[in-house]
């Protein structure tokens, strides 16, 4: 067997505010290793404060890796993603034996792990008339329409989530085909080995700690980062959980006091299909984030 195949890719995944960023941290340090960011929204040089990047103390302690590397105007996917960390990934490894990915996004960690069939490009034009069209009639609507054509994918996807029923809206009319055929259905053979680690928290405690997050985002200036990002709101790396809520407000369409309530519930159920979604992979072993040194036991013993 060969150094290469001996790599070692740590797989940090879990719900928000559960704590992965320190986990990662401190995982990277042990190991003398860097961080790959598996995070959809972390991505956008733009949005900093409402998708809890890390601080730049946290960046100069360990290297990372896609954050802050793609401008909102962009659109950048799960495949695209999948394809470029992946090329890194497998770069940094003829110097390194081992490696964190890092992310919440368990779509982004999937197109690395597994990976996607090339995806259609789709025509500006389409993608600003669907954004529209949600605009306009709403997530019921936009469910009911990827439920009928692409029943598939409807089940497996997080179906709370009108960024990525949008994607798939956007594969159906151009295409003409249901957005799951462009899914692969076997993993891809990878040329190192793959732990992944998964942390949680009671669910009490877990929401406590989002409410108190979204507290902080908003003493840090996280109202004032969505006004700079209003013009833009139909852009489709904006259609997310910690932004829409206060567009809502600056919209007029409620008061501040509803928009934070809002947030914070939609950051709770976000969380919680995060978990849902997590959950369905065996291979992923869970611990509470204390749980440091039997982390690194159970990586160690791979």
């Amino acid at each position: 067997m060969s150094d290469f195949v001996q790599n070692r890719l740590i797989v940090v995944v879990g719900p928000t505010a559960v704590g992965k960023t320190g986990m990662a941290i401190q995982l990277a340090k042990t190991f003398h290793s860097e961080i790959v960011s598996a995070d959809s929204r972390q991505l956008y040089k733009e949005m900093t404060i409402g998708t809890a990047k890390p601080s730049a103390r946290e960046l100069e302690e360990v290297k990372h890796h896609f954050i802050s590397q793609v401008a909102v105007e962009n659109n950048y996917d799960a495949g695209q993603y999948g394809r470029d960390a992946l090329n890194l990934i497998n770069e940094i490894f003829k110097n390194e034996r081992t490696l964190i990915l890092c992310g919440g996004s368990g779509l982004y960690v999937k197109a690395v792990l597994e990976g996607f069939d090339e995806m259609p490009d789709i025509p500006e034009r389409l993608r600003q008339e669907i954004i529209e069209e949600y605009n306009e009639k709403g997530l019921d609507w936009l469910q009911q329409q990827v439920s009928e054509h692409d029943p598939e994918y409807f089940k497996e996807v997080d179906q709370k989530n009108p960024q990525r029923l949008m994607r798939a809206m956007e594969m159906i009319r151009h295409s003409g085909l249901p957005a799951s055929s462009f899914r692969k259905k076997g993993k891809r053979s990878l040329p190192f080995d793959v732990i992944k680690v998964g942390l949680e928290l009671d669910r009490e405690v877990l929401y406590d700690r989002i409410n108190q997050r979204v507290d902080g985002m908003l003493e840090a200036g996280l109202l004032e980062e969505a006004r700079t990002l209003y013009p833009r709101k139909s852009l489709n790396a904006l259609q997310t959980v910690g932004y829409q809520e206060l567009f809502g407000y600056f919209d007029g369409d409620y008061d501040l006091v509803e928009a934070v309530r809002l947030l914070k519930r939609n950051t709770r159920r976000y969380a919680k299909r995060q978990m849902t979604w997590f959950k369905k992979d065996e291979e992923i072993q869970w611990f509470y984030p204390h749980q440091f040194d039997e982390i690194v036991s159970f990586i160690n013993g791979k």
